[in-house]
């Protein structure tokens, strides 16, 4: 009866981890796509900060969607560590510690965000009018939004990696769908790695396809098949009983 229970919350936990998945693909996605990126004006920090002030309303559903997307992480970060605990606790944990850093680092991100428009509105409302140089800088800083997200990023490749390690080695999901994870997310460190170090080159499209495609894909694939499949509780089993 226990093993009934214990793996019924097994395949419960396994939904919600795909749901999570799916949503942490969808909500900063869609955040970039549809918010984000209509501030950004790459070659004028100016006009990027006077972007903020002329559409403030929308910006603020920009941080919303942030921190959502912080909350997803630790939420993805605690469903991952309670299915794969069993599998083995100290990579489970570590990929955890660092998944919940990458969470951190987001919600710091959006932080400064916020900090950026309430320094503009105040100065916004100076009689004399807001400084250009303060401005300029400003708007300088949401244009380094992706260079920044590099930081984050890097911990949610290091922690995903880990996490599919494990998925591989417990047989809850095919060996494929584990390893091409691991890749997708290991494709990811090495890009944000390259995003820090030689930021040039990792802007030009190919090497954003190379490096963030596969976890898209990744995540698509794996958040349905968590979500409508669940896990497959009775192969890990079998390896426990084949061990003893």
């Amino acid at each position: 009866m226990t093993n009934v229970t214990a793996d019924a919350s097994q395949r419960k936990a396994a939904r919600i981890v795909g749901l999570l998945f799916l949503l942490s693909l969808i909500v900063p996605l869609l955040n970039w796509t549809l918010v984000l990126s209509g501030f950004i004006e790459t070659d004028n920090a100016g006009a990027t900060a006077h972007n903020m002030l002329s559409r403030e309303f929308l910006f603020r559903i920009g941080i919303m969607n942030d921190i959502l997307t912080s909350i997803v992480a630790l939420s993805l970060a605690v469903a991952l560590y309670t299915i794969l605990k069993p599998i083995g606790k100290t990579l489970a944990l570590l990929a955890l510690f660092l998944k919940l850093t990458e969470a951190v680092l987001w919600a710091v991100m959006t932080l400064r965000n916020l900090d950026g428009l309430l320094i503009l509105k105040g100065l916004d409302a100076l009689a004399a009018g807001s400084p250009e140089q303060i401005q300029t800088l400003i708007g300088l800083f949401l244009n380094a939004h992706m260079s920044k997200s590099a930081v984050a990023g890097i911990f949610l490749g290091l922690s995903s990696t880990l996490f599919f390690y494990l998925f591989m080695k417990s047989g809850y999901i095919s060996w494929i769908l584990a390893s091409f994870g691991m890749l997708s997310y290991a494709l990811i460190v090495m890009y944000d790695s390259m995003l820090i170090l030689f930021p040039n080159y990792a802007k030009m499209l190919i090497m954003q396809i190379i490096g963030w495609g596969p976890s898209v894909l990744a995540e698509l694939v794996i958040g349905f098949w968590l979500l409508i499949k669940g896990v497959n509780v009775q192969s890990q089993d079998t390896r426990a009983f084949e061990s003893t």
